[in-house]
């Protein structure tokens, strides 16, 4: 075993393993005017590498794209085709405990979207939110009277 050991130290090949990128999805509010606007957005999207699939919703200004990609790639690549990308800044109205907190509602958000800001969410702290946990199906501890 001797020479055998001593001969796997000359025919080691170490390489550099690249860490590969977790598959995520990225949504951007992009305003998308016309079918040649949306057309140019998919086309550079789609084009990257790590892309999956690249859904474009033109009524909401919506492009959401899944694969091994970076938000921050994404957005360089649909600024460099012209138009102005943002993060999705929205959520369902029905996931947000006061949909009419000041800076939530949006009259540019989409049917059945407000921004997503901290206002809007419930805090844990507050006492009708203990109570409604309390009875709540998902929570185990909780009271089971009936």
């Amino acid at each position: 075993m001797g020479v055998l050991d001593h001969l796997s130290k000359f025919c080691t090949v170490t390489s550099i393993r690249r860490r590969r990128k977790p598959m995520q999805t990225v949504e951007l509010k992009v305003r998308l005017d016309c079918d040649g606007c949306e057309r140019r957005v998919k086309h550079a999207v789609s084009s990257m590498k790590g892309v999956k699939s690249c859904d474009v919703i033109r009524k909401q200004n919506k492009v959401v794209v899944t694969g091994y990609v970076t938000a921050k790639k994404v957005m360089k690549r649909v600024r460099s085709v012209g138009k102005k990308a943002e993060l999705w800044p929205y959520v369902q109205v029905n996931l947000v405990a006061y949909p009419y907190a000041a800076g939530v509602y949006d009259k540019k958000a989409p049917a059945g979207f407000v921004r997503n800001v901290p206002q809007a969410a419930a805090s844990p702290s507050n006492p009708h939110e203990k109570l409604a946990s309390f009875f709540s199906d998902e929570n185990p501890n909780g009271c089971s009277i009936m």
